[in-house]
């Protein structure tokens, strides 16, 4: 039930000084002093956000106060709650409130905060967290007590790895230099190939020009002899037409007329005796002498306009100090260096260049003019033996050369043996009868014997060369070459 309150007349009224009555926030029940009813304030003062909450509570607190004797404001009819006008009650309403806030507050709680099997997770991988760096610094604390001796002892793991980088620095620097060599190669090998062939077109042009002339010739020559035969069967002729066309004429004549005549050209055309017409066999062209077998002949005759050489150098292989000629068949020292790809072919060491083709079989010959040089050495190297640094005291090569003043003979690594040369060498022929094991040097321009070595062969062997002089280059010299019918 509600009780209004009356509002007293200004006679009754008492001239005292008025009191300062507060009112209780219905949300935190905190007293504050409104000038107005609880119509325009209710509330202490909370942000806006939780209006919808305020709803909640005071809905709820509403309910719980519907048997509640409670001042009602004689204007706006709007709950009061100053506690001058309620008595008993005041304590009542507001623990109503407070229970009501709180479960408003454990409610809003639990929605926010973690549960308490969430908390606990989190609280053991907190600690195990803890525990792990605990244990790490521990052990690093034991390892690496100093910081100093820690890194020299990573410095001496580090150097197996920094020893293998340089390794690649230098492996990538070489393949580097060896690609740009590649280039080079192709470039340098490429303009040789056209110089070659502008020849070798120069002189198949030459050679066709000059069949053509001959073609010519021969058909001048042939149709010359039939315009001879051709004029004399013709004068032939001429003679033969006058008379026949005279007889003819006499027979047109009168009986009597031609009958005194007849004697006379009876006796005329007896005494016209022409030859028959010459034959005109052998004045055609000749078409297989220019036709057969004409690339064959063609390239007969250009082959005795070019030189053969039964060995070639391979510039993969020379050392940097030798200097090889455009067609591969000379080579010569040089004090300065060349910049070449450091491959595993080439030697690095001592002056040396191999053959470019190996043999396995069969017999070979080439010679060699060493001129006036005073240091070399020519003979052959098994395709295994060793090409860097000290390749004479290993096994796999034979040879004989000049070198201190002296010639010499040499299989490594036995020691050199001197040689009774009494004349100075100027050419030196080399000869391999590989299925017999048997390598041979000779003089060819005084056709003695220097030396010989026998040796089963078990390898192919290249042509070996080197070179420590300047004097003059060695040459591989050409022989004549026979091209055979089968070979084209």
């Amino acid at each position: 039930m509600m009780i209004i309150m009356a509002q007293e007349s200004p006679q009754n009224a008492v001239q005292t000084k008025p009191k300062k009555v507060g009112n209780d926030c219905l949300l935190c029940g905190r007293e504050f002093y409104p000038s107005k009813c609880n119509k325009h304030r209710l509330f202490h003062g909370h942000k806006s956000e939780n209006k919808a909450d305020y709803a909640v509570v005071l809905e709820e607190f509403v309910g719980k106060l519907q048997d509640t004797t409670l001042a009602v404001c004689g204007t706006c009819r709007t709950l009061l709650l100053r506690y001058d006008r309620v008595s008993k009650d005041a304590e009542r309403i507001k623990r109503l409130i407070k229970d009501t806030w709180r479960k408003m507050r454990e409610k809003r709680c639990a929605e926010s905060t973690p549960s308490l099997e969430v908390k606990k997770r989190r609280r053991e991988v907190m600690d195990t967290a803890a525990n792990d760096e605990d244990k790490n610094t521990s052990s690093s604390s034991l390892q690496f007590t100093d910081s100093a001796a820690a890194k020299e002892k990573l410095k001496t793991a580090l150097k197996p790895l920094q020893v293998k980088l340089r390794i690649f620095q230098e492996f990538q620097k070489t393949s580097l230099q060896t690609g740009e060599h590649i280039k080079f190669q192709a470039q340098y090998t490429e303009g040789r190939i056209k110089e070659e062939f502008v020849k070798l077109r120069r002189s198949l042009c030459n050679e066709e020009a000059a069949r053509k002339k001959a073609l010519r010739e021969e058909e001048e020559q042939k149709s010359q002899i039939l315009r001879r035969k051709i004029e004399k069967m013709s004068t032939e002729m001429s003679s033969l037409s006058a008379t026949v066309a005279a007889v003819e004429e006499e027979m047109k004549a009168e009986d009597a007329f031609f009958l005194q005549n007849y004697d006379a050209i009876l006796k005329r055309v007896s005494q016209c005796k022409a030859p028959d017409p010459e034959d005109i066999s052998g004045v055609l062209i000749n078409v297989p002498k220019h036709l057969s077998n004409l690339k064959f002949t063609v390239l007969q005759k250009m082959l005795k306009t070019v030189d053969y050489t039964p060995v070639a150098f391979d510039p993969n292989t020379a050392h940097c100090n030798l200097i090889l000629s455009e067609d591969l068949t000379s080579v010569r020292y040089s004090d300065e260096e060349q910049t070449l790809p450091e491959n595993p072919e080439r030697f690095d060491m001592f002056a040396c260049v191999l053959g470019s083709q190996g043999f396995d079989s069969g017999s070979r010959c080439w010679d060699v003019e060493v001129g006036d040089s005073t240091g070399w050495f020519i003979g052959v190297m098994t395709e295994s033996a060793q090409r860097r640094n000290k390749i004479f005291s290993r096994s796999g090569i034979w040879l004989v050369g000049h070198f201190c003043g002296e010639y010499k003979a040499h299989e490594p690594p036995q020691s050199p043996a001197l040689l009774p040369v009494k004349e100075k060498l100027q050419r030196v022929r080399v000869q391999l009868d590989w299925d017999s094991g048997k390598l041979s040097f000779s003089d060819p321009l005084t056709d003695t014997h220097i030396h010989s070595f026998t040796h089963t062969f078990t390898e192919r062997l290249f042509p070996f060369f080197g070179v420590g002089c300047d004097i003059s280059p060695l040459l591989i010299l050409p022989e004549n070459s026979s091209v055979k019918k089968d070979s084209l």
